[in-house]
């Protein structure tokens, strides 16, 4: 039994669904005012694995992601480069989908924009002003939070001690410190959209509320984001929603941990505020290839509601771990070749070693989503599976292979076709053909050389040129091939 942990409850709960076997799924998404950076990956990362999971285990999951593409940010940013803000914001929407498809990240069901929602929202706030939940001020529109007792649940504050901790700048025309805009008045050379109050746009706030309403209903079965977005973001999302339709917006919250950098917090007056295309590029602060697979790998190998921290040490750790995998992949592949058995699934006990080691894995992930202890169960099957290949169990070691393989792809993880077990598969890192891990150049140059014995030159010519592409040179001398450029 699925259970989460809901942060407006504090528990972990069974999920509510508002219809059985259908999952909507919302999350918040970038403003895209720059690049994705590695706090934006462990965020997509999440997701995408629930919602491989949710659908594995026979769920219909409807996911909606957003673009904020009309924010302070986009706006200052387009102004100093003296462009369209609209430029700016489709220049990093394509920015951020190019890592996402680096990442094996699939699109979202749904990824809407704010500024194609501009309607849905002048409804939601208009109805909120009729109700007496809000009220326009001078061509702006702010949420009365005075009028729902109810906020402060999801970060479990008190409205009273969120007055007292507010930082917010005072502004005289509020009627409480706590209220927040719902609809901007237009300034000078800003863009605006006509509204009963005048030209302006919509605050940050009512988009998400007006996009998840819209495509998933006024009670979404799963709400998630940052811990950095429950207060105020989300809490205002609720407080707004509900203050409109009069049912809970979300029957579960869901919020990941953050990101820091060797222990500090990640920021670019430190110097350590990393984007994916930067970790990607070898350079002196990443001095070894650190490849899509091996990120998912590194960030899902904690629960995604703790804290994790991106550092070197973490990355070795990481990298060795993963380069097992794929040097229990090649050597069962190799003992398959030379092998006459052939595997047989119907054998009894490898069916029940194989059914007990997938039920370990789905009752970690049963307990929230737990990817620490389901890929701690991934690496118990792949020591099980070496010990029956050193064992001379080459069929079972296949099927302790077969079911990594099923189990790794709801993580992202080790995306080799289950039945192509050739050379070209031992690199798959989620980048395509340009990148390989160290165990794969390994495993190249050696069957390269068998290759050579066996003077199969085509063979050994498309390794060569296989190399070649990752940027790898080699040289044939007399006491075999040796790699002398990366």
């Amino acid at each position: 039994m699925l259970s989460i942990s809901n942060t407006l409850t504090g528990k972990k709960e069974s999920l509510l669904q508002q219809i059985p076997g259908e999952i909507g799924l919302y999350v918040c998404g970038m403003t895209v005012y720059d690049d994705c950076h590695i706090g934006h990956a462990r965020s997509a990362i999440i997701f995408d694995t629930i919602r491989n999971y949710l659908e594995y285990k026979g769920q219909k999951v409807r996911y909606v992601k957003n673009y904020t593409d009309v924010d302070d940010k986009i706006i200052h940013r387009a102004q100093v480069e003296g462009r369209d803000f609209r430029e700016v914001a489709e220049q990093f929407i394509a920015s951020y989908e190019e890592d996402m498809g680096k990442l094996g990240v699939r699109p979202p069901t749904l990824i809407p924009k704010a500024t194609d929602h501009i309607p849905e929202m002048l409804d939601l706030i208009a109805d909120l002003v009729s109700k007496d939940m809000a009220y326009p001020v001078e061509g702006d529109v702010y949420f009365k939070v005075s009028a729902f007792p109810a906020y402060g649940l999801l970060s479990h504050q008190k409205t009273d001690e969120l007055k007292a901790g507010t930082r917010i700048t005072p502004d005289p025309r509020k009627q409480s410190p706590l209220d927040f805009v719902l609809w901007k008045s237009a300034k000078p050379g800003e863009p605006s959209w006509p509204s009963p109050w005048g030209p302006g746009r919509p605050g940050w706030h009512i988009e998400c509320s007006a996009m998840a309403i819209k495509y998933l209903g006024a009670t979404i079965d799963i709400h998630g984001g940052g811990e950095d977005l429950v207060f105020p973001h989300h809490e205002n999302e609720i407080a707004q929603s509900e203050a409109s339709t009069g049912l809970p917006f979300a029957s579960c919250w869901v919020h990941h941990g953050f990101v820091t950098i060797d222990q500090e917090k990640m920021s670019k007056s430190l110097g350590n505020f990393f984007t994916v295309k930067e970790i990607f590029l070898k350079s002196a602060r990443f001095p070894e290839q650190i490849t899509a697979e091996l990120l998912r790998f590194y960030l899902l190998s904690t629960h995604y509601r703790s804290p994790i921290d991106f550092s070197d040490h973490g990355l070795k750790v990481a990298k060795s771990g993963l380069d097992n995998f794929y040097t229990l992949f090649q050597k069962v592949h190799e003992a398959e070749s030379h092998s006459t058995e052939q595997s047989d699934l119907s054998n009894p006990l490898q069916q029940d070693e194989t059914t007990q080691f997938r039920r370990v894995f789905e009752v970690a992930m049963d307990d929230d989503f737990n990817t620490a202890v389901a890929m701690a169960s991934l690496q118990n099957l792949r020591s099980e599976s070496n010990r029956l290949l050193l064992a001379g169990d080459v069929p079972g070691a296949r099927a302790g292979c077969q079911l990594l393989l099923s189990l790794g792809k709801l993580l992202g993880l080790f995306q080799i076709p289950d039945q192509d077990w050739s050379f070209q598969t031992w690199d798959l890192t989620l980048e395509g053909p340009s990148s390989l891990n160290e165990v794969a150049v390994a495993n190249l140059i050696s069957e390269r050389e068998e290759a050579r014995r066996q003077k199969d030159w085509g063979k050994s010519d498309k390794i060569r040129e296989r190399l070649a592409a990752a940027g790898i040179v080699i040289e044939d001398r007399p006491d075999g091939t040796t790699r002398v450029k990366k």
